[in-house]
């Protein structure tokens, strides 16, 4: 057993190279070897969201305060609220943040591959962002 303490984890600014616009991470977990899980609670300030990525073994969503917005390639902009579940498959190319004017935090669960939990990709340009 591992008791992670609240506030033993510091948070971190997400990387520019895979963020637009400011985002704080609070990793929550990072499950040992041989077991792949992750966990992170994001924070996306308004007008905020990650770049277009897929994850090797998909990922998990749990919103948890404010209003988001999140796409598949080739879907439609959908709206996500607290309480909302947002499961993306493997290879499943995607991204996620906050509405132009209201912050939203997400608690975001993947599995580690070989080559890490997420292949990053291209910024969503501003087109693509604002939902019509």
């Amino acid at each position: 057993m591992d008791i992670m303490r609240n506030g033993s984890r510091a948070s971190v600014k997400a990387p520019a190279d895979y963020f637009t616009g400011t985002v704080r991470q609070d990793p929550l977990f990072a499950a040992p070897d041989p077991a792949r899980v992750m966990c992170a609670s994001v924070t996306f300030e308004p007008g905020a969201r990650t770049h277009w990525h897929t994850h090797p073994f998909g990922q998990t969503l749990i919103v948890t305060s404010g209003l988001g917005w999140v796409q598949l390639e080739g879907g439609p902009v959908e709206e996500i609220r607290p309480g909302d579940v947002v499961w993306f498959a493997p290879g499943e190319r995607h991204w996620h943040g906050a509405t132009a004017s209201t912050a939203m935090s997400h608690i975001a669960i993947q599995e580690r591959g070989e080559d890490g939990p997420v292949t990053w990709m291209e910024p969503v340009t501003d087109e693509q962002y604002r939902p019509s």
